[in-house]
């Protein structure tokens, strides 16, 4: 890998949790909920956008990919998020936030690869 590429990578990095921030903060505005829609919502796109990147334009996965697209999304926040949930009581919420986001996640990665590889 060139080194022109690894720059972009760990810029687009900074980008994407940049972004991710807004984007969690946009959300929790909008909802104005204890539960931690804002995470949900950014894992679950981000998965959607990876799938089609990686089946639309595989050049750029490692720079869109590994690069903006790992910076905006974040499995710890939503682990952390999951344990705090529990922690306060929150159970089922917790465990429909750890399950519906897994599955949410892999949909939406299934159907972004199906609709990148179909353009």
């Amino acid at each position: 890998m060139s080194p022109l590429v690894f720059l972009l990578a760990a810029l687009a990095g900074g980008l994407g949790a940049a972004v991710r921030y807004l984007v969690d903060l946009g959300v929790a505005r909008l909802v104005g909920s204890r539960f931690p829609w804002g995470v949900l919502v950014i894992n679950v796109t981000g998965s959607f956008a990876l799938g089609w990147v990686t089946g639309a334009l595989p050049d750029a996965a490692f720079i869109v990919g590994a690069g903006f697209l790992g910076g905006y999304t974040t499995f710890s926040t939503a682990m952390l998020d999951v344990v705090a949930l529990w922690r306060d009581g929150a159970r089922r919420a917790s465990a429909l936030n750890a399950i519906g986001m897994l599955l949410a996640a892999v949909i939406a990665a299934v159907a972004g690869l199906a609709l990148g590889a179909a353009s």
